[in-house]
């Protein structure tokens, strides 16, 4: 079993993620890491913080001389705003006077349900763990699960398709979305020009008021066997364990698999993606006319590309704050403010990403098993040949 989770605060000093499960000799590319965790900075709209990070994956343990050694990795990125908040977020008590309050929790934000949660006077300690930057150690851990699904020949990548009320209309083809990881200069990560112009217009016109804006990312999983999770037991479905996975993220608040919006207002004939077969084609030469389970069937994936959809509520820091409560008085007030993003939509598509390879390397070492790669790949190839023999 595939394990992992995280610790750390937004303003502490350093994120760590911790990673059970992956088999020994999986080869680690140091530099893939660190580019995936700077794709997650990037972006039009982003905020001030991004210009102090500069995140990089320092692998403490479960590494060795380039490789996996079948032991628990644990991975440290470090916050370099640490320096500015030592004196307000000491591990030690500390000088109260010095201390940070967040006196009016923010509407859309955990504030106000955390504070009542864990009974602290302030939502500070709320803010510190419920913010996104959290993700970055979710993206460092991810970027090893992308390499292991990439010894089965699968590539997870994300594209951005709508800010606000300007999208794309049409599905974007793989081929379309794998050159936008090679690119130097993030805006939206929008693979279609003219609607990444409209998109930048949206953040503009939102930064200028002093607002937010969403949008929504989709994640594509390119290039994956069928037979990945299963129908046997409602919590190991491929489908509620992506839609899980991509919800758990900060500020999403719906997933969609394939078409499943517009499949609830259609009819069945328009829905289903019918089946064809060409014995050159595909993993068990089944074709597809096309996608709209999103690679996804019955709760397994079913040789189609995955296409799982984040649909991202505006950030809930506002420089023009809402209505809000003082915690001590009950007082009305405005919304606390901290320095925060305007729009983070191609982000939370890279940290989305990170969900969907670990997802799917969860279920791919539950269905191939393997202390070692050499293991795990001798018994995937076996699969492999089973499917073209079918």
């Amino acid at each position: 079993m595939l394990r992992y989770f995280t610790s750390g605060e937004s303003h502490g000093e350093a994120l760590v993620a911790f990673l059970s499960g992956m088999p020994a000799g999986l080869h680690v590319d140091q530099a893939f890491l660190d580019r995936e965790l700077w794709r997650r900075q990037q972006g039009y709209g982003r905020g001030g913080r991004m210009k102090i990070e500069r995140d990089t994956a320092h692998i403490l343990s479960g590494v060795r001389h380039g490789m996996t050694i079948g032991s628990p990795i644990a991975v440290l990125l470090e916050n370099k705003d640490w320096k500015n908040w030592q004196e307000s977020l000491p591990v030690e008590q500390g000088d109260p006077a010095k201390h940070k309050r967040v006196a009016s929790p923010r509407p859309g934000h955990a504030d106000l349900a955390g504070a009542l949660k864990y009974n602290f006077a302030d939502a500070r300690y709320v803010l510190e763990r419920a913010s996104a930057r959290e993700s970055a150690a979710r993206v460092a851990i991810g970027s090893l699960a992308k390499l292991l699904a990439r010894e089965f020949g699968i590539e997870v990548l994300s594209h951005v398709i709508s800010v606000g009320n300007a999208s794309i209309g049409e599905e974007i083809a793989w081929q379309r979305i794998a050159p936008l990881r090679d690119r130097d200069e993030v805006l939206l990560n929008c693979a279609d020009a003219d609607a990444e112009l409209r998109m930048k217009e949206e953040v503009d016109r939102v930064l200028r008021t002093g607002d937010s804006v969403g949008g929504v990312f989709e994640v594509v999983a390119h290039n994956v066997p069928p037979g990945l999770g299963t129908y046997a037991q409602w919590d190991e479905r491929l489908d509620a364990l992506l839609a899980g996975a991509v919800m758990s993220l900060q500020a999403v608040k719906a997933v969609e698999i394939g078409s499943g919006i517009t499949a609830a207002s259609s009819l069945g004939s328009a829905v289903h993606d019918e089946i064809g077969y060409d014995e050159s084609t595909g993993f068990a030469g089944f074709t597809r006319s096309r996608n709209n389970a999103g690679g996804i069937e019955g709760g397994v994936s079913n040789g189609e590309d995955i296409r799982v959809r984040g649909y991202l509520k505006p950030i809930s820091t506002l420089r023009r704050p809402l209505q809000s409560v003082d915690f001590a008085t009950r007082e009305p007030v405005k919304a606390a403010y901290e320095r925060s993003d305007v729009c983070v939509v191609p982000a939370a598509g890279v940290a989305a990403e990170a969900m969907v390879a670990l997802t799917l390397a969860r279920c791919a070492l539950e269905k191939f098993g393997g202390d070692s790669m050499t293991e795990t790949l001798r018994n995937f190839q076996g699969y492999l040949e089973q499917l073209k023999k079918y």
